[in-house]
């Protein structure tokens, strides 16, 4: 029996390239593919896949988040994210969240076999730069020196950041988020406090800057 594998991105192109490598494999198998998280967490409660490949940004619903859900919903299903996303800021966070390795979108195919093959073993993967930064923060306790003031929001704080950042109003991220525009508000305040912003314009602005510089879907 082939080991069944979840694909969860919402680029077509970056599922079909994913069936296409998986299916080369003779024991591995893709049982079936969401391209937002409802879907996602609704298809892998009834097909319960070894392996869920997950993309961070999609098109509805947080990578991270879905996460989490599926730490509650399929503990057994191990989480892979694959992402275009800096791993230096979301790897230990999709780490945190119950994901089983972390693979750049840039990596190469093989690695890409190479972390489905480790976390089935019950492993967790990881790029040996990602492996060496984490092991720094856990001995000095404290943020290495290149690190941002970024890493300091929750992720839900860092949703509504890239939010703002491309262009949605407030109320805009509540529904996107699907939250209260009071929990928006309460998450902006935070974020202002932990990245030492006056006021609202100015947060708007730093957000702006922030997704130009680190892109997303």
């Amino acid at each position: 029996m082939k080991t069944k594998i979840f694909l969860v991105d919402d680029h077509p192109l970056v599922r079909e390239w994913l069936t296409n490598l998986i299916h080369q494999q003779a024991d591995l198998e893709v049982c079936g593919e969401a391209e937002d998280a409802p879907e996602a967490l609704q298809k892998i409660s009834l097909a319960r896949p070894a392996v869920a490949i997950v993309d961070i940004s999609l098109r509805q619903g947080s990578g991270l988040e879905l996460i989490k859900n599926l730490k509650t919903v399929a503990p057994e299903v191990a989480v892979i994210v694959l992402s275009m996303h800096d791993e230096q800021l979301y790897a230990e966070r999709a780490l945190r969240a119950g994901a089983r390795g972390y693979v750049m979108k840039r990596a190469t195919a093989k690695k890409v076999i190479t972390a489905i093959r480790q976390v089935l073993t019950g492993k967790t993967y990881m790029s040996e730069n990602l492996a060496a930064t984490l092991a720094e923060k856990f001995v000095d306790g404290r943020l290495p020196a290149s690190g941002s003031l970024v890493e300091l929001l929750s992720d839900r704080e860092l949703e509504t950041f890239q939010l703002l950042g491309k262009g949605y109003e407030t109320r805009q991220v509540a529904e996107m988020m699907r939250v209260s525009m009071k929990t928006v508000q309460t998450h902006c305040a935070h974020i202002k406090d932990k990245l030492k912003l006056a006021n609202a314009a100015e947060l708007l602005r730093e957000a702006v800057r922030w997704q130009e510089t680190h892109p997303t879907n």
